[in-house]
């Protein structure tokens, strides 16, 4: 069998409010989490109480999620100023 090999160089990757985002979705899951808690005892009698406690996994994962993609930007930022700084040298 042949190696396939791409054709065409690969796009670059799209930046958008990647911080509001995951900010974003971090407070829908936590709302979430809320809203399903005064009905904690009818999601334990059904037997779908894991809803409620995927809701508080996503708002706790969105919150490591809101911290890396915080120190993403800024290293994003850090390094294009760098960049822009620096002389080129060619």
């Amino acid at each position: 069998m042949a190696k396939w090999t791409p054709k065409h160089e690969a796009p670059e990757p799209l930046e958008g409010p990647v911080v509001a985002t995951i900010t974003g979705g971090t407070i829908l899951w936590f709302v979430l989490f809320l809203v399903q808690i005064p009905f904690y005892g009818w999601f334990d009698d059904h037997g779908h109480l894991w809803w409620v406690w995927t809701c508080l996994a996503g708002a706790g994962l969105g919150l490591i999620g809101i911290w890396y993609v915080r120190g993403r930007d800024a290293a994003i930022k850090r390094a294009a100023a760098a960049a822009e700084a620096s002389p080129d040298s060619l």
